[in-house]
């Protein structure tokens, strides 16, 4: 039976790998060269003891067809093929977007229905609840609102941006965690990169949104007079809540890794919450203190 050759390993007499050969160099070598001269000294080799999701990150970069396997002593006990490990790799990042939001990784299409309720039901619970504590925010507006019922239309407008911003930098910090691209730098630098694109996508946004609520209330006979007011308001509160959410898409992955759970498991419900709260707070909070 054919046999696919990439490498040969060379060991010593206590079987612990000091090369590698690559069989081109071996077919184009001098017939007299010794191996040692030909090979590789020192290769790269994974650890027995290291997890799939730590074999992945440490071979990320470098896209080796195969890698030796070894164990404490650096004695060679078998060979992973590249495709194996980002076959894995693959699966844990697609795997990362249902996590996101309460789906499991182990569920699939063909889970029983029940087992699939039992396992995305208590999130559901969970994102009710801070549900429940965005809605408390709104109901402490309800005077603001009732006087501005111009608000009431912009505050799904605000959620939504605000809640896009925090989706992307949650999605690129589960990226970098599953790649191992945070653990390179800083986590202060991480923060303040997701922070300044943040507050710059909301002051763009926020500039649109501020012209669309100027034309709204100018149309609106009980606001027509506060429309600058309000348009502020709306360019205020859309850049501190982009600024915010891209703060909390950052945090909230890391802080959940940090005690021990899985940084993608219901991030998204935590992000949004903070996003619901911060943005409907500091909207109505804005339109108190400068318009009414």
């Amino acid at each position: 039976m054919p046999t696919e050759l990439t490498y040969l390993y060379v060991t010593d007499e206590g079987d612990k790998l000091v090369g590698l050969v690559v069989l081109r160099d071996l077919m184009l070598s001098e017939p007299d060269a010794t191996v040692d001269q030909i090979m590789l000294p020192k290769p790269f080799a994974l650890p027995v003891s290291m997890s799939l999701s730590d074999a992945c990150k440490a071979a990320v970069r470098r896209h080796y067809p195969i890698y030796p396997v070894v164990d404490a002593e650096n004695r060679l006990l078998g060979q992973v093929r590249g495709w194996r490990l980002f076959e894995q790799q693959i699966i844990e990042i697609s795997a990362q977007s249902g996590q996101m939001v309460g789906v499991q990784k182990e569920e699939r299409s063909f889970t029983p229905l029940f087992s699939a309720f039992l396992k995305r039901h208590p999130w559901l619970q969970l994102n009710l609840l801070t549900a429940f504590m965005a809605a408390f925010v709104v109901s402490s507006f309800t005077g603001t609102i009732e006087k501005i019922v111009a608000l009431a239309a912009f505050l799904p407008v605000l959620a939504g941006q605000s809640g896009n911003t925090g989706c992307q930098a949650l999605a690129m910090t589960l990226r970098g965690l599953a790649l191992g691209d945070v653990d390179k730098r800083p986590k202060l630098h991480l923060v303040m990169r997701e922070g300044a694109l943040g507050i710059a996508n909301g002051v763009l946004v926020g500039l649109v949104a501020a012209a669309a609520m100027w034309f709204y209330a100018s149309r609106q006979p009980e606001s027509a007079a506060q429309a600058p007011m309000l348009a502020l308001v709306i360019l205020l509160a859309m850049s501190g809540s982009c600024l915010m959410s891209g703060i909390s898409g950052v945090l909230i992955p890391l802080g959940l890794r940090r005690v021990g759970a899985d940084p993608a498991v219901a991030s998204a419900i935590f992000l949004t919450t903070v996003t619901d709260i911060v943005g409907m707070g500091l909207m109505l909070g804005l339109a108190t203190m400068l318009v009414l």
